[in-house]
C-alpha cells in the first residue's frame, strides 16, 4: 500500500512550496506497479492542462528524427523514502506519426518513480506534487502517493476542499486558509463580546445545527441552484451524483461555517476562563481541549452518515416511493425497507436498502439479511476494491453508486454486474420491476 509521511510532515512541505498539484489516481496510474500484465507504463499520467501549464518543467523535442516526442528530465524528491530520483515527463504527440489522420494524445507519461509506492493502492488514491521554493537535495519538486483509505487522504481532501467530482487540479498553498470574510467576521464578533463582557451570551448562541436542519439547508441550496422544485429521482437525471454533491460539498461547506463558530466559542471559554492568563488556562485545561477536538472529529464522521441517509430519504419521499426507515425486525435495523417490513420474505416483494458512506468491512453484516429480500447497498465511496465488489456479489449484495462513480477511471466499479447506479435503481429495480412501490398522485 502507498506509504507516506504523516500530515504534519506533508503540511510542512506544502508550506515550502509555491504550487501544489493533486490528482486522484486512476487504475491506469497505478495498476502497472502490481503486475507486468497491466501494460508497459511505469508511472502515472499527467493531464494535458497540467502539463501545458507552467507548473512542471517545459517539455522539448531532443531528437530531430522523432519530432512527435517531447520530454524533460528533472530531479524529484520522494519524502516517503527520502530518495531523490531522475524522473521523466514524456509526451507522444501522436501514437503513429506516419498516419496523417492519427489524433494527438492528451496525457503525458511520468516515469522514474519508486514503483513500491504505487503498489496495492486502494481506488481513488491521491498523487500530491509540490513545486518547492528552494530545492531539496537538488530537487525542485516533491511527490507523495497517499492511499485513499488513510487518515492523511481525508485530511488532504478537507484541507484542499476536494469536491465529490474532483479529478485533478493545481492549488496555491497561500490560499489554504478560511475565507477572510468569515474568519474576520468571527474574530470581530468574539473580540467585541470580550470587550463588552458578553462572551458567555455569545458562546450560548453558537450551536451546531441538527442533521435534519443541515440536510434541509443543503437540499434547498441545491434546488435553488438547479431551479428545481423537488428531488424526484425520476426527473433528476443523475440522482446519485446529486446526493453525493449535496452531502459532500454543499452540506459540508455549511457545516464547516457552523463548526468554526461553535468550536471557537468552546475554546475561547476555556482560554479566557475567570479572566485569567490564557497560557495558564491552556496548560491546565489541555485534556478538556483535547476532548473538544476529538469530539469535533467524531462529529464530522457521524454527520456524513446521517447526511447521506437524509438525502436518500428525500429522494424516496419526492419520488413517492413507499418505504420504512430504520424499521426493526429480527434484531436488525436496516436504513430502509421498500415498501414495508411486512412484505419481507414475500417473493418479489420488499427490498432492503442499506447506506454506507464508507464501506471497508462493514458490508459483511448485510449478508445476514439475505433470506429476507433483495439487498442493495448504496454508497458514495470510490475506494472500494474489485475484490470486495466480487465478494459482495457472492453474497447477493448489489451496490448502488452515483452515476459518475460507476464509470470513473479512478474507481473499480466498471464491469461489475452487481454494481448499478442510482439512476438504474430507480428506473429498473423500482419503476420497472416493482411499480407498486410508487404511490399514485392521488395519494
Amino acid at each position: 500500500m502507498g506509504f507516506h509521511p504523516e500530515w504534519n510532515d506533508i503540511s510542512a512541505l506544502i508550506n515550502q512550496s509555491d504550487g501544489i498539484f493533486i490528482k486522484k489516481l486512476s487504475r491506469n496510474d497505478s495498476s502497472w506497479a502490481d503486475s507486468p500484465d497491466n501494460g508497459h507504463q511505469n508511472g502515472p499520467y499527467i493531464p494535458r492542462t497540467i502539463a501545458e501549464s507552467d507548473f512542471f518543467p517545459k517539455l522539448r523535442n531532443s531528437n530531430p528524427e522523432k519530432l512527435h516526442i517531447f520530454e524533460v528530465d528533472y530531479q524529484t524528491f520522494w519524502p516517503s523514502s527520502g530518495e531523490v530520483k531522475t524522473s521523466t515527463i514524456k509526451h507522444y504527440s501522436k501514437r503513429n506519426p506516419g498516419k496523417k489522420t492519427e489524433k494527438p494524445r492528451y496525457e503525458w507519461q511520468h516515469t522514474g518513480v519508486p514503483k513500491e509506492q504505487f503498489r496495492s493502492l486502494s481506488p481513488a488514491s491521491l498523487l500530491v506534487v509540490g513545486k518547492l521554493k528552494q530545492a531539496i537535495s537538488g530537487a525542485n519538486y516533491w511527490l507523495i502517493v497517499v492511499d485513499s483509505i488513510s487518515e492523511e487522504a481525508e485530511i488532504i481532501e478537507t484541507a484542499f476542499e476536494l469536491g465529490a467530482d474532483f479529478h485533478f487540479a493545481l492549488f496555491d498553498p497561500a490560499l489554504l486558509v478560511e475565507p477572510a470574510s468569515e474568519t474576520d467576521q468571527l474574530i470581530s464578533e468574539l473580540s467585541q463580546a470580550i470587550k463588552d463582557g458578553t462572551l458567555e451570551q455569545f458562546i450560548k448562541r453558537q450551536v451546531l445545527p441538527s442533521p435534519e436542519v443541515l440536510a434541509g439547508k443543503a437540499q434547498s441550496k441545491w434546488l435553488d441552484d438547479k431551479g428545481f422544485c423537488d428531488m424526484n429521482p425520476f426527473y433528476v437525471s443523475r440522482p446519485g451524483d446529486a446526493v453525493m454533491h449535496i452531502s459532500r460539498d454543499i452540506e459540508y461547506s455549511i457545516y464547516k461555517q457552523a463548526e468554526l463558530r461553535f468550536r471557537a466559542a468552546q475554546v475561547a471559554r476555556i482560554l479566557l476562563h475567570g479572566g485569567g492568563d490564557p497560557v495558564g488556562n491552556l496548560v491546565r485545561a489541555f485534556s478538556e481541549l483535547d476532548s473538544i477536538f476529538l469530539s469535533a472529529a467524531q462529529t464530522r464522521k457521524s454527520r456524513a452518515g446521517l447526511s447521506f441517509e437524509h438525502h436518500v430519504a428525500r429522494l424516496f419521499r419526492d419520488g413517492r416511493i413507499r418505504h420504512e426507515a430504520q424499521a426493526v425486525f429480527g434484531g436488525r435495523r436496516p436504513d430502509f425497507v421498500l415498501p414495508e417490513v411486512k412484505e419481507l420474505n414475500i417473493k418479489g416483494g420488499a427490498v432492503i436498502v442499506s447506506l454506507k458512506t464508507t464501506l471497508r468491512e462493514r458490508w459483511k453484516q448485510l449478508a445476514l439479511e439475505k433470506p429476507l429480500g433483495a439487498i442493495f447497498l448504496a454508497t458514495v465511496d470510490d475506494r472500494v476494491s474489485g475484490e470486495a465488489i466480487s465478494e459482495m456479489g457472492k453474497h447477493s449484495i448489489s451496490l448502488i453508486v452515483p452515476e459518475s462513480l460507476k464509470k470513473a477511471n479512478e474507481s473499480a466499479y466498471a464491469g461489475y454486474d452487481n454494481v448499478i447506479t442510482f439512476r438504474q435503481f430507480f428506473d429498473d429495480e423500482v419503476k420497472l420491476k416493482r411499480p407498486s412501490m410508487i404511490l399514485p398522485l392521488s395519494q
